[in-house]
């Protein structure tokens, strides 16, 4: 048998996840060889791009012996030897969770639930990625430890909250990252950044460990470099946590993947302009459908005129601006490591309203339930882009509207996917969104992964060589 030839360095940033489990099963890598391309890369790279927050080559360097003793040993995890980037607000113990702020310098004794299972599957888990101050935003330009570039442009934003675990994957920095999702906070990075993401199914995955935003919102959502990846993933992470209040416990397993094509219902919105899309989103969204003849089944208009899009997205920002004020209770009285006048500003704007206020937007959620049952009850997949708008300027205006698309199906608990459907006129990546009813996860990940093999537009991994 003829010897194959030694993988490149950029082709080990470049693979997927599947593709590394491959390599690393065939003995054409070893994890400790893996950790120092990623860790070289990072050194390079990261002072750029400031994905990265926190740290320990150290620390990374004896997880991958530890790995490569297992490899050896023949008792592996799941995802063992590959390296997996976490928000700044999980806990991992021995670090400070940041969640964006200064002054949350102590480490933590625990694990977050999300991260005890990662360590169990072998993962190496490389840093803790930059995002929002507080997970409030949606463009990672924080003020206490500088913006995140997006990979494929210097000075545009690579969204938020999530914005530095995007832009890790984006740049081949790390091979999957694990982030929250509360309004929209994983799939608008990966809509700027070109990778894949998904939200699953509200309680899917325990957030137990992680800085709450809105418990009725928070999410822990996967960003990797593959609709597959995110699969296995979801498999490693889901499961019931007695210790989270809303850790799904399910009665039956998820939807199995076996939605069959031709018998597909797909929803499209009518009036995507009418929504604040901007023309050049709508463009690549229509030639991302004229691709997919056979894919999406019988296609269907369906109504939303019911649904005020940005009224209740800034029904659940009001949501979590409210919990907030608790949860940040100890960071806006520090008076040495004040919070910006910004992030003072936004939870003020809660402080002032009324608990007649927070009921209203409450009910939201309840109304978001019910049209979701209604909507899958017409359909199966509801298709739309996942942001309004690519990525933009950090030193520019903010749209109002960046999480528009997104916040439907974090108020009705239900998963969504967003994969990249191609370039805008700038050259930038934008991602289409895939939302399902609850507990059909797997089934969006299969129709992502179908939909995705036909597009031939995935960005270039890594986005930074």
């Amino acid at each position: 048998m003829s010897q194959q030839p030694p993988i490149s360095d950029l082709d080990l940033r470049r693979a997927t996840m599947c593709q590394l489990l491959h390599w690393l099963a065939a003995e054409r890598v070893q994890p400790q060889t893996l950790a120092e391309v990623y860790q070289e890369a990072i050194e390079r790279i990261n002072p750029q791009l400031n994905a990265y927050v926190s740290l320990s080559p150290a620390m990374l360097q004896e997880q991958a012996l530890a790995a490569q003793h297992r490899r050896r040993d023949g008792v592996i995890g799941r995802l063992d030897g590959l390296p997996v980037a976490l928000k700044d607000n999980f806990d991992i113990a021995g670090w400070p969770t940041h969640a964006g702020l200064a002054g949350r310098l102590k480490p933590v004794t625990e694990d977050a639930h999300v991260v005890a299972r990662l360590r169990a599957s072998g993962a190496l888990l490389v840093g803790k990625t930059n995002m929002d101050e507080g997970a409030l935003g949606a463009v990672t330009d924080n003020p206490h430890y500088g913006p995140t570039h997006n990979p494929h442009r210097h000075g545009y934003t690579a969204g938020g909250s999530s914005g530095g675990a995007a832009a890790a994957v984006a740049a081949g920095l790390a091979v999957a990252a694990v982030g929250s999702d509360s309004l929209g906070s994983i799939r608008i990075p990966a809509s700027y950044c070109g990778v894949y993401a998904i939200k699953p199914t509200h309680g899917e995955i325990s957030a137990r460990g992680v800085v709450p935003a809105a418990r009725r919102l928070d999410t822990v959502g996967l960003l990797a470099r593959s609709a597959d990846d995110l699969t296995v993933l979801l498999q490693v992470l889901a499961g019931y946590d007695a210790d989270d209040a809303r850790s799904r416990r399910r009665r039956v397993a998820l939807s199995p993947p076996d939605w069959e094509p031709g018998k597909l219902r797909a929803g499209l919105l009518p009036n995507l302009a009418g929504l604040g899309v901007q023309p050049e989103v709508i463009e690549v969204f229509e030639a991302t459908l004229a691709k997919w003849p056979r894919e999406l089944g019988e296609r269907r208009t369906v109504d939303f005129s019911d649904w005020d899009f940005a009224r209740t997205r800034r029904a659940g920002l009001l949501l979590m601006e409210a919990e907030m004020l608790g949860t940040f209770a100890d960071d806006l009285a520090d008076t040495d490591h004040r919070v910006s006048e910004h992030f003072r500003r936004l939870l003020g704007y809660a402080a002032a309203k009324t608990a007649a206020d927070y009921a209203a937007a409450d009910r939201v959620l309840d109304a978001a339930t019910l049209k979701m049952r209604r909507l899958f009850a017409q359909i199966d997949v509801l298709v739309l882009p996942t942001t309004p708008q690519g990525a933009f300027p950090l030193d520019g205006p903010v749209p109002d509207s960046q999480a528009d698309l997104t916040s439907f199906a974090s108020l009705a608990g239900c998963p969504a996917v967003s994969i990249p459907m191609g370039y805008l006129p700038n050259g930038m990546p934008i991602g289409l969104q895939l939302v399902g009813a609850r507990g059909s996860d797997l089934r969006l990940l299969e129709l992502a992964s179908v939909c995705a093999s036909t597009l031939d537009v995935e960005p270039a991994y890594p986005a930074i060589a």
